[in-house]
């Protein structure tokens, strides 16, 4: 289909990519721990589904509501029968419940890929209308819970684990006003992801506008119906698990709408790599060297 924004690719995608089939080998999970959160349903099962069938051996759901995640855990083992699904009702603003939870599932291993699926929208209205502490609530809310999940990924991660960060693209347009709240949690959550990532050059982390896929929280928000078309959800978990493979090292830390096509950012990988492209900063200002503070203050960081 024709893309309805603004795209960096020409082909424009609403279901599964080719380039992020599981039966690639290029992009095998194999001997890789998954985690999810908000695995219970939509993109986070979905995705889960996708690591399983590219031969992920233990995958983790995390999500606040314990029989959704069941459901799905029956619904991967009866497909993948050796497949070792963890489940934990885990609230992630809650620090405990995250770091019993990551601990529990990796035990003495270690964590390859995090799949960070878990938000919360918050009052829908403009600035102006809004309750300040609903309002103040809602952006605490998201950035605690990914405070959590990121020191929790952190202790438990391998030195070259990926972090696929499912994002919005309310952090960078505004579609209305009522997104107000969300938009600033979504545009905080990414610079907290892009600063564990600085400080951690060894980590692949992605930042990920899913698509307009009609899971629970999309409907609360009115997007399908509001924009008037769909994706699928295979969109998502299909892009989720080819940025996981090394194929996608090329573009780490940039923000990725799961709609681009995965051949055309392929053919770009040099240029993308090394500019400013698909990336959120000052416009006008690209500079992207990520060891410029040792330029500006030598020996003071």
């Amino acid at each position: 289909m024709a893309a309805p924004f603004p795209s960096p690719t020409g082909t424009w995608h609403t279901k599964e990519q080719p380039s992020g089939s599981p039966s690639r080998p290029e992009v095998s999970a194999k001997g890789k721990n998954v985690l999810i959160t908000g695995g219970g349903t939509g993109i986070g099962a979905e995705t889960a589904r996708y690591f399983a069938q590219a031969g992920a051996p233990r995958i983790a759901l995390l999500g606040r509501r314990k029989q959704p995640m069941l459901d799905t855990k029956a619904s991967l083992q009866k497909e993948f029968p050796n497949l070792d699904v963890f489940v934990a009702s885990t609230d992630i603003t809650k620090k405990d419940d995250v770091d019993k939870a990551f601990a529990d599932f990796v035990g003495a291993g270690k964590l390859n890929v995090l799949v960070s699926n878990a938000a919360m929208i918050g009052p829908q209205e403009s600035v102006g209308e809004a309750d300040a502490g609903k309002f103040v609530d809602a952006i605490q809310q998201n950035i605690s819970g990914a405070v959590n999940v990121a020191q929790a990924f952190l202790r438990h991660a391998t030195e070259d684990a990926v972090v696929v960060e499912i994002n919005s693209s309310a952090a960078h347009v505004n579609f209305a006003p009522k997104f107000s709240a969300y938009s600033v949690a979504k545009l905080a959550v990414f610079r907290l992801w892009d600063s564990l990532a600085f400080a951690n050059p060894g980590l692949s982390v992605f930042h990920v506008q899913p698509g307009i896929v009609n899971t629970d929280m999309n409907k609360e928000a009115g997007g399908v119906e509001a924009i008037g078309f769909e994706d699928h959800v295979s969109l998502p978990a299909s892009f989720s698990l080819w940025l996981a493979s090394p194929e996608a090292r090329f573009l780490k830390n940039k923000y990725l709408w799961a709609n681009w096509d995965i051949e055309e950012l392929r053919r770009r990988a040099e240029e993308l790599e090394a500019g400013p492209q698909l990336s959120i900063g000052l416009v006008g200002w690209p500079f992207q060297d990520r060891d410029w503070k040792v330029q500006l203050a030598p020996g003071k960081w």
